[in-house]
């Protein structure tokens, strides 16, 4: 059921954007505010407002919000194409297929890793949020290759807490637009939903901190090959790196990519493939490192650009 809130304009809010202040009094977002008051879910003393308008001080709110939004459970079926790359009592390793999510989400009605294992009869932990269980680390839905989850409480502890403190190796592969100058750098440089609210994430100024360490490994005529190292693992964070650095990678429209180069190379979601995985195993301390193969379409679209160069 939808709440009815009523409360007076704080004074610490005297001169804010209305969508800025209902942001900072209920915790959500300003896109989520703009959409409760172009909705007509808003009055301040009595009048539908626009979201730019100041807020006095002592002005009288009424705010209509919404039922809390709930989380969809896990559809338990297997995942055609997800194989497993390891698995002991602690934890396993799959190779992600394209059109597969880490967890459920809302708006996310695809198949996920988690729902995949447990319809394969894999048990996994259940530490964290229901509808997250296990799950340590996430890929993209359309982001292919090297991903843990945990299947014990301990390991979901030792790789959730080696995960925050950046002692696991994740090593990528990106076909991207051009040739990056220098060959092998660094981007340091914070990320957080794109101002514009669609979804896109984006470099912005006191974004969270993220660091990218790219490497040639071969360039094309219109591409370049990447190894890439990530320390910090935001979400979108290689294709918000790359974009930014005006090398989207290829076939990713989403973030600047050229659709004719794209559909030239028969690619249609960002070539980015999770290659490798390392980290220390939770129980035995030794250090576990395990690789993926291309799958057809990434595989297909390199072997494309190579002939043309």
């Amino acid at each position: 059921m939808s709440e009815q809130r009523s409360l007076p304009v704080p004074d610490g809010l005297e001169g804010e954007r209305l969508d800025a202040a209902l942001s900072r009094l209920f915790g959500f977002s300003r896109t989520r505010a703009a959409d409760l008051i172009a909705g007509g879910d808003v009055l301040v003393d009595g009048r539908q407002p626009a979201k730019s308008d100041r807020v006095q001080a002592g002005a009288w709110l009424e705010v209509t919000l919404p039922p809390p939004v709930t989380t969809p459970m896990p559809v338990v079926e297997p995942v055609p194409g997800m194989t497993i790359v390891y698995e002991d009592d602690d934890i396993v390793v799959v190779n992600k297929p394209i059109g597969v999510a880490a967890h459920p989400t809302v708006g996310w009605t695809g198949p996920t890793v988690i729902g995949g294992l447990l319809g394969a009869g894999h048990t996994i932990a259940t530490s964290g949020a229901a509808e997250r269980q296990g799950i340590v680390h996430r890929l993209d839905a359309n982001t292919t290759g090297a991903m843990v989850v945990a299947k014990s409480e301990h390991a979901y502890s030792h790789l959730k807490r080696a995960f925050k403190e950046r002692t696991v190796d994740k090593r990528y592969h990106a076909l991207v637009q051009g040739h990056p100058d220098p060959f092998r750098g660094t981007v340091d440089a914070p990320i957080d939903r794109h101002p514009s609210g669609d979804g896109r994430f984006a470099v912005v100024a006191g974004g969270k901190p993220s660091v990218t360490h790219y490497d040639t490994i071969e360039a094309f005529r219109a591409a370049s090959l990447l190894d890439i190292k990530l320390e910090t693992g935001r979400t979108h964070q290689i294709r918000v790196h790359m974009s930014a650095l005006r090398h989207p990678c290829v076939g990713d429209l989403l973030y600047g990519a050229d659709p004719t180069l794209a559909a030239r190379l028969g690619v249609t979601r960002q070539w980015l493939h999770a290659v490798a995985l390392g980290f220390e195993h939770p129980s035995t301390g030794d250090w576990m490192s395990f690789s993926t193969d291309y799958p057809a379409d990434l595989q297909k679209a390199l072997d494309v650009v190579r002939e043309e160069s």
